[in-house]
């Protein structure tokens, strides 16, 4: 199971952009060389932008045959969350929301696990910080966003190891591939490094214990939220949920923003609120945003809102029927899928911390 071209590092944008490409052609015909880690914090349910920027692309990876561990990163909400008492429910309703779209350890070889259930994952955690720098560590963009849109006047220690944990999640399972966006590639560069140098240090006898995981590029345009200027999220209140019904849907994309124009036109630069509403139409039906504005014409903002509803609810029809019928029994479906996908990721986890132990001369022949 090895990635595509292993001859160069990754470190830059272009180099970035060549492999996933690589990757992305070579998938359909090779699915069998590549594991992915992919997943999400559990902050609360899960919303359009994250099926049309993520969920879609994990399911369609499914149907290739790809292995893919799905890590619930519910120590990571400690970052810059002072409660925990929302967790139990919100990992509930990620599980939910991932079987709904179309997820399926039963058929696939697809893993669901919560990564505070892996105890040799976050052994990890402690050899690698040891490959870090504090000042890695203090000038990753990623952490600095993040600490800022979370607005924290008090920053605790795990936000800033926040990337080594993620390397973690990633090596623990040799995770050779990771979905992401541009923005999420210093993270990934960091495990790409963190990688590399345990195997410079520890594995000078021996063969190397990891690989450097490469991203699999987003191709998607940034979906903004409803009110046309910021990226989609719950905590902005401008989102559509996956669970939300057919009604909330269009009262939610009633109080979009567009603008006084009747005309409809698609201009990403002039009209970003429009062009934003006209991509999520696209994403929904496979037309291009374009196509649809010449459809729609005069229509102005009414019809604008009337197709992207129709639209949505379309897409969202087929998903909602399943989470309606996972709701009946729901208890027992999340339990079994959980322990289903821990069991399977300690499994690996504890072959690759044997596989550390070794390498640290940490193994005392037990």
């Amino acid at each position: 199971m090895e990635s595509v071209d292993e001859t160069k590092p990754a470190g830059t944008f272009e180099e970035a952009v060549r492999r996933s490409d690589a990757i992305r052609a070579d998938l359909p015909q090779n699915p069998g060389r590549y594991r992915v880690l992919t997943g999400d914090r559990p902050t609360g349910p899960l919303h359009v932008g994250h099926y049309f920027g993520s969920l879609k692309n994990r399911v369609d990876l499914q149907a290739l045959g790809v292995e893919t561990f799905v890590v619930i990163a519910d120590y990571q909400v400690l970052t810059d969350r002072d409660s925990v008492d929302a967790i139990a429910d919100n990992v509930r309703g990620l599980v939910l929301d991932y079987l709904a779209v179309g997820l399926d350890p039963d058929q696939h070889k697809t893993n669901i696990f919560c990564h505070s259930h892996v105890p040799a994952l976050n052994q990890l955690l402690v050899p690698f910080l040891t490959l870090v720098g504090m000042g890695e560590l203090e000038r990753n963009p990623t952490v600095k966003e993040e600490i800022s849109a979370a607005g924290l006047t008090h920053v605790n220690a795990a936000m800033y190891t926040y990337p080594v944990h993620q390397a973690a999640d990633i090596l623990f399972c040799k995770g050779n591939v990771v979905p992401v966006g541009r923005d999420q590639l210093p993270h990934l560069e960091l495990t790409r490094k963190i990688a590399r140098r345990f195997n410079t240090r520890f594995c000078k006898k021996g063969p190397s214990v990891f690989r450097e995981p490469d991203a699999l590029l987003s191709a998607g345009t940034k979906i903004l939220g409803l009110d046309g200027s910021q990226k989609m999220s719950k905590s902005r209140g401008n989102a559509i949920m996956l669970r939300a019904t057919p009604d909330e849907t269009a009262k939610l994309v009633k109080q979009a923003k567009t603008d006084a124009e009747r005309q409809i036109t698609y201009d990403p630069e002039g009209r970003p609120e429009v062009a934003n509403l006209l991509l999520l139409i696209g994403l929904c039906t496979g037309e291009a945003p374009l196509a649809i504005a010449e459809r729609l014409g005069d229509g102005c903002g009414g019809a604008l809102k009337k197709a992207l509803t129709e639209a949505l609810n379309e897409t969202l029809r087929p998903i909602r029927e399943r989470r309606a019928k996972l709701e009946a029994d729901s208890d027992a479906i999340v339990k079994r899928v959980l322990t289903q996908g821990s069991a399977a990721a300690n499994q690996i986890g504890d072959v690759t911390l044997r596989e550390m132990r070794r390498a640290m001369n940490m193994d005392y022949g037990l």
